[in-house]
């Protein structure tokens, strides 16, 4: 968390963060076009922003792109600036859905002290999974071209879609319907894709929600943050992570 805040704390790197904003998934040279410094000087700020997982790259063909990840807002306002200040809490969950709204593809990141397997199992196994997503509990036999539904017990069928590849305890592929509102129910089908790689003793989680139309209501993939933490402090602690969404819908 330190890393955070000292990655904020320099006006380059938060405009960087602005332009990334403005519109996701940049390349070095989109943004050394956009600030009067050299290269090598943005190659720096963004090695610090990498570092902190402010944001993430992919490739897109021979080009590496830039993302912003919410991931670490987020776990600063549950972690640590909500136990000082409900209104600096408020704040940033404003900032998060500043952040996320109206892009095609979001990118999440966040490391989680486990093993692949048993982070495995927290992503398939229907109670874990309920617990860091508000209540939803998915189910699916886990074969690729299978079905998959998330239901609560209050609301019914809530999420939908199919295996598209699955390959434990790397990789899973889904398509993504959303069902709990018309709203959402309108936006149609889009993709998420679970990444899990080892690093050490730990795993780098990367969820990738892409296939989204521009403008797409943030409702379809505004919740990937606070799921995250909650998967986070499930499998690293054993307890259930409070936040917005699992207040909201803990009686509903």
């Amino acid at each position: 968390m330190d890393d955070v805040f000292r990655a904020l704390a320099d006006p380059t790197r938060r405009a960087l963060l602005d332009e990334l904003h403005a519109d996701d998934g940049q390349s070095l040279s989109a943004l050394e076009a956009r600030l009067p410094m050299t290269r090598f000087g943005v190659m720096k700020h963004l090695k610090v922003l990498e570092e902190a997982g402010l944001i993430t790259t992919r490739r897109h063909g021979r080009e590496k792109l830039h993302f912003l990840n919410a991931v670490p807002i987020r776990l600063i306002h549950d972690r640590w600036v909500s136990k000082y200040a409900e209104s600096w809490a408020a704040g940033l969950t404003g900032l998060k859905r500043h952040l996320e709204e109206a892009l095609m593809e979001k990118v999440f990141e966040i490391y989680i002290k486990t093993t692949p397997e048993r982070l495995w199992e927290a992503i398939t196994d229907p109670e874990m999974r309920a617990t860091y997503t508000f209540g939803v509990a998915v189910r699916s036999d886990w074969t690729n071209g299978s079905r998959f539904e998330g239901a609560h017990p209050a609301g019914g069928l809530i999420l939908a879609g199919e295996n598209l590849e699955v390959d434990p305890p790397r990789r899973l592929v889904q398509s993504f319907e959303a069902q709990w509102s018309d709203d959402v129910r309108a936006e149609g089908t889009s993709r998420v894709t679970w990444e899990i790689e080892p690093v050490g003793d730990s795993c780098r989680l990367t969820v990738i929600h892409d296939q989204l139309r521009e403008g797409a209501n943030a409702q379809v993939y505004g919740g990937w943050p606070q799921i995250l933490s909650g998967l986070k402090t499930l499998v690293e602690t054993g307890e259930t992570l409070t936040t917005p969404g699992s207040l909201m819908y803990a009686t509903s």
